[in-house]
């Protein structure tokens, strides 16, 4: 579990994270969202105890970074995949980190064959792509087996089948009970591997919200007479071509309040965004 409140930092006279509050549970993948400079990098770095936060606090299973017991075999993280000896071999780098641990040195072949670069592990990191990078990036957080795990956009640079592999390790550790909880600008990725989001901008949060929520109910009632009651259920109702648009309520309360009130309904659709849909209009509409 990570778990920030009131989380906030200041570089002089820029606030890039402003009274931060949000939860990241085990048991599933959540996304972080923001624009460029939203301040997803910056929260994380707190979250590992590479920044000082100028007020608020963030833990990891109930306590600051600095004061886990064994913080390698409890978070892995990789914020950066350029940040590796380019001289060194990326086993040579594994071995550097695993003994600096106190981990085994088997533990770094069985991790380099789980992010596929085995066949290269003998090669220096300076002439690896990216994507190659990322792997090895990736394969270091998971180095000491840890229950919560931190990405900052771990899909860059990945070619398709990179993209598609990451995807499935993802799902798979966040199935063991793991938390697990990764940065991206790229949408449509997260859609397909994240089951909640905690999006953000201009440092302070704007939602949190389960990936695939309905976002609107589309109604086509006999009369008008529905509107008052679904706006008394606290319901934001629109008019659209045909019908209404109905947010804030589900749709099977869109239809237990038209047979409490003897409203027929000739249309009762419920109708779920995509996520970039969701991360747009929230951006938009919410951002400060």
């Amino acid at each position: 579990m990570i778990r920030a409140r009131g989380l906030t930092k200041r570089y002089g006279a820029v606030l890039a994270v402003d009274d931060l509050s949000f939860d990241v549970g085990p048991g599933a993948v959540t996304g972080f969202l923001g624009a460029n400079g939203a301040g997803k990098s910056t929260t994380m770095r707190m979250t590992l105890g590479l920044d000082a936060p100028t007020a608020g606090s963030v833990t990891v299973a109930g306590r600051a970074y600095r004061d886990l017991p064994s913080p390698v075999r409890e978070v892995g993280a990789l914020l950066d995949p350029r940040c590796m000896h380019p001289g060194r071999s990326a086993r040579a780098h594994l071995r550097w980190m695993a003994d600096a641990a106190g981990i085994r040195r088997s533990r770094v072949e069985e991790v380099l064959e789980l992010v596929g670069v085995a066949h290269v592990a003998d090669r220096r990191v300076g002439t690896f792509s990216l994507g190659m990078r990322q792997r090895v990036g990736i394969a270091g957080a998971l180095l000491g087996d840890p229950g919560v795990l931190l990405l900052d956009e771990p899909l860059n640079g990945l070619d398709p089948e990179g993209i598609r592999w990451l995807r499935t390790l993802l799902r798979d550790l966040a199935h063991e009970g793991r938390t697990v909880f990764v940065s991206s600008h790229l949408l449509h990725e997260m859609e397909q591997v994240a089951q909640r989001v905690v999006v953000i901008a201009r440092g302070r949060l704007v939602d949190e919200f389960e990936v695939g929520r309905a976002a609107a109910v589309r109604v086509r009632p006999a009369d008008a007479g529905l509107v008052a009651a679904l706006r008394a259920a606290g319901a934001e109702v629109t008019a659209v071509e045909g019908g209404l648009e109905v947010r804030g309520v589900p749709a099977h309360q869109v239809g237990e309040l038209a047979l409490e009130h003897r409203v027929a309904l000739h249309e009762l659709v419920e109708r779920r965004d995509g996520l970039e849909e969701a991360y747009l209009a929230l951006t938009r509409a919410g951002a400060p």
